[in-house]
Order: structure tokens, then C-alpha cells, then sequence
């Protein structure tokens, strides 16, 4: 399956401001690209390219004054299967994870897992430490928040999302991730291209995506709880431990969003 890609992103910026840049595919992913995969930067400015914390590819940029404009159009190919699934696998006692991911078991800036901890024994202690387990978590997330973008907020945090019950993708991973990590399953954040793509096409405009990845029976696995279910032709760009380590676009400085365009749709 071929998949293209791409966005067209306007900013307005008052002063020059210095950027980091998330928008490129993640390096899992670079051998999948069909075609160099560059970033165009209108009016130009020389892009630094380095890779952050997480394994992510990052640019770097200080952009002018006045208009931004931020452009990819690409193609890429994927197996065009379901994301995997294995439900065999088991929840690993804490003490034998591997230390890289201990990390994602912790409280970030998004998930307060102090927070909501007793919440999450009070209504997943007893499902067992599986992916039964986390299928639990991702049907309540699902099942008992809202979706829409309306609801969306740069500040909101997963107790936020749970004393609400409403919010966009972010939110819903966010929440999960959080009850995860409360119940001693590594979770962390991924985002990047999800086009409707084996499902009805929505109408609302096309945006990035958010989903998260836990860690069972040694091995990594992407799921979802907005959709809450296998979706084919996710395009990963950057993974972390919330919202706050993969944003698509930081300015250091004021910035005015005029247009916001991102495109993922098959190739037929």
C-alpha cells in the first residue's frame, strides 16, 4: 500500500523566533519513504537536523518575521495490515522490565499517575495483568470520555480529561496512558499520519493523530483509545512520554496559527 503525506502550515510571526520542528517521519519509518523526505521552509531559512531524547528527528530552525510557511508532500509504502495484536501476552512484574522503559512508567507533564492511581485499582485491579488488562483501560477511556475538537486544550492534563470527560486524540491517549503506568504498564506517546483508511471517511478536516504504545510480553505494541480498534496505515513521527515531548511545532516566541492543513491518504 502506498500512502502520501504531507502538510501545509502557516504561521504568523510578529518577530524572528526560534522553532523546534517535529515534522518529520520517524527513522523506524525513513526506509518506507518513496521519495527524499524535505522539509520547505518558505521564506527559506537553514533547517538543523538532529535527533531529540526520544529517537525522534527534530529540526531546527529561527524563522523571520512576518508569514511561515511549513510544506511536505510525499509518498510512503506500508504493509497496509491492522496494527498487531497478541493476546497471549502478560503484564510483566515491574522488577524484570528492561531499564529503558522504567521511564514510562512514571508521572510526566500530561499524566499524573500519583494522581490517579487509586482511581485506576479502584476500576482495573481486577482484570488480569494481561492485555486483557489493557484492553480494560482502553474501553473505559473510549466508552466514557467525548470526543471532539471543540474540547481540545493545550493545558489539559489526564486528570483533567477524567474530571471532564471530553476531549480530542490527545486526551484519550493522555487518560490511557496514565491508568496504564498506574497499573505498572510501561506507556508512551506516539503521533503522527492516520488517515481514514480502511473506515468510513469523516468529514472533519485531517489532522495528525495521537495513539500510545505498552510494553507486554517484551516487545512494544501500538493501540488506541480514541478509535478503539486496529487501524491500518498509521505513519509514526515521534514518540515520548506525553504531548509535551512530541509536539508537532515549538516557537519560542509569539506565534498566530492561520492555516493548518495535513494530508494522509491512500494511493490508488
Amino acid at each position: 500500500m502506498l500512502i502520501r503525506i504531507g502538510y501545509d502550515i502557516i504561521f504568523d510571526l510578529p518577530a524572528p523566533t526560534p522553532m523546534l520542528l517535529l515534522l518529520y517521519v520517524h527513522p523506524s519509518r525513513v526506509r518506507d519513504l518513496r521519495d527524499p523526505e524535505i522539509l520547505t521552509v518558505e521564506p527559506y531559512v537553514p533547517i538543523e537536523r538532529f535527533t531529540d531524547a526520544f529517537g525522534n528527528t527534530c529540526g531546527r530552525i529561527v524563522a523571520q518575521a512576518g508569514q511561515l510557511r511549513l510544506l511536505r508532500d510525499g509518498v510512503i509504502q506500508d504493509d497496509g495490515l491492522p496494527d498487531a495484536v497478541d493476546y497471549t501476552v502478560y503484564q510483566h512484574p515491574v522488577e524484570q522490565l528492561p531499564p529503558e522503559v522504567l521511564p514510562f512508567l512514571l508521572p510526566s507533564r500530561y499524566c499524573e499517575v500519583d494522581l490517579l492511581t487509586n482511581t485506576a485499582f479502584s476500576l482495573f485491579s481486577n482484570t488480569p495483568p494481561a492485555w486483557q488488562r489493557v484492553q480494560a483501560i482502553l474501553d473505559w477511556v473510549h466508552n466514557n470520555v467525548t470526543f471532539g475538537y471543540q474540547f481540545a486544550s493545550s493545558t489539559k492534563t489526564a486528570m483533567g480529561v477524567y474530571n471532564e470527560r471530553r476531549g480530542v486524540c490527545r486526551d484519550f491517549t493522555h487518560l490511557a496512558i496514565t491508568f496504564l503506568r498506574a497499573m505498572n504498564i510501561p506507556a508512551r506517546y506516539a503521533t503522527g499520519y492516520l488517515g481514514d483508511i480502511g473506515v468510513p471517511i469523516s468529514p472533519a478536516p485531517m489532522d495528525f493523530s495521537a495513539w500510545l504504545e505498552v510494553y507486554l510480553g517484551n516487545r512494544w505494541w501500538t493501540v488506541d483509545a480514541r478509535h478503539n480498534r486496529r487501524r491500518i496505515g498509521r505513519v509514526l513521527m515521534a514518540r515520548g512520554r506525553d504531548a509535551a515531548d512530541c509536539a508537532i511545532t515549538t516557537a519560542f516566541g509569539a506565534t498566530s496559527l492561520r492555516q493548518f492543513f495535513v494530508r494522509t491518504d491512500e494511493v490508488l
